[in-house]
């Protein structure tokens, strides 16, 4: 089975456990405060609106890899790793400004549309911040509390939510190093690598399988193997979202396309693009990134110059490179560190399905 078949299974098998916790919460948060369910509740309609469930799965074929056997166990503790996700998209979309996740209205835009029809608030938008921050925390607890409350032996659960911790810990100092940048105004590929791999392929990837891995009682040999695969990788996945965030169709990414060159983001295409464009060329970068009010005949002028300099055709080529040298990782580790045959043909899949994906 293709890589992203076995995703869009599992997928329907996710969601589902995904759907049955949340409601759980929800049935029992409405005893303490209906306001606060109302908000899990909206949570839970962007988290199920989209969304492949990439972490959840790599969860499971850690777990799998390492040579745990009870699938249906581990998808329901799956679930945690997801509402980790949706806890940093929420507070991530706030950093953003982003309008939309998966096509619904996000949580602070949601409730800032609120705050300005029925409460009388004088700062519609500091609610909106608020009440999602609030609720991002919240699912963030949670997404612990699957873990704490699973039947695992006692011993791997700790190791798992100490993982937990440190994934979550590595994100913020890649988000810190994105804002940073960001605001800058102007980052050298090297800083922009690293953000990558601290915001991205440590959270993406390496996080929920070494996760996955744990639960099964895998060493640390096993998780540096991973490590080795999960890097490169993950770096890869980042360049392609990056890729797709200006190329790709917005009704596939359920979220508006340019977002990133409206908030001035640093990437691996920009940073190419300035040290290849000519002086008329950075006019129009200059011109394009950062500009809230971006039209689309700006983004197109930014898209020209993004081909024209070559810097679409070097990302493409790091990002190739990259999930080359994942790949021979997994294959040498797996000699010395066994591996499912099963989840090593996933995850060998899964690096070719993400470089080449299209949403």
């Amino acid at each position: 089975m293709e890589a992203k078949q076995v995703l869009a299974e599992l997928k329907k098998k996710i969601d589902p456990e995904i759907e049955k916790y949340l409601d759980r919460v929800i049935k029992n948060t409405k005893k303490t405060d209906k306001n606060v369910a109302d908000a899990l509740g909206y949570a839970k309609k962007i988290i199920l609106a989209g969304g492949k469930r990439a972490r959840a799965v790599f969860m499971c074929y850690g777990y799998l890899a390492a040579g745990g056997k009870n699938l249906e166990k581990i998808i329901k503790i799956s679930v945690s790793i997801e509402l980790i996700h949706i806890f940093l998209l929420i507070h991530d979309d706030i950093i953003d400004q982003d309008a939309k996740r998966h096509g619904v209205a996000t949580i602070h835009k949601r409730y800032e549309s609120l705050g300005k029809k029925f409460l009388k608030t004088r700062d519609p938008a500091h609610f909106g911040n608020s009440m999602a921050i609030i609720v991002g925390d919240m699912l963030g607890a949670l997404g612990n509390r699957v873990i704490y409350e699973s039947d695992f032996h006692p011993e791997l659960v700790v190791r798992a939510l100490h993982k937990l911790q440190n994934i979550v810990s590595m994100t913020c100092v890649g988000e810190t190093e994105d804002i940073y940048i960001e605001n800058k105004g102007r980052a050298t590929e090297k800083e922009i690598m690293r953000m990558y791999e601290n915001k991205t392929a440590k959270y993406t990837i390496e996080g929920p399988l070494h996760l996955g891995a744990i639960l099964a009682g895998a060493n640390d040999n096993f998780l540096k193997m991973f490590s080795a695969y999960s890097i490169p990788v993950g770096i890869a996945f980042q360049i392609q979202d990056d890729i797709l965030g200006i190329f790709g169709a917005e009704e596939k990414m359920g979220k508006p396309i340019g977002s990133d060159v409206r908030q001035g983001k640093q990437t691996i295409l920009v940073s190419k693009a300035y040290e290849k464009a000519n002086s008329k060329q950075k006019e129009i970068l200059n011109m394009a990134l950062g500009k809230k009010d971006l039209t689309a005949d700006d983004l197109t002028s930014f898209k020209k110059v993004i081909v024209a300099t070559g810097s679409l055709e070097y990302a493409k080529k790091i990002a190739n490179k990259l999930i080359e040298q994942g790949k021979e990782a997994l294959k040498k580790g797996a000699k010395i560190q066994p591996v499912e045959q099963e989840a090593e043909d996933f995850l060998l899949g899964i690096a070719d399905y993400i470089v080449n994906r299209i949403v």
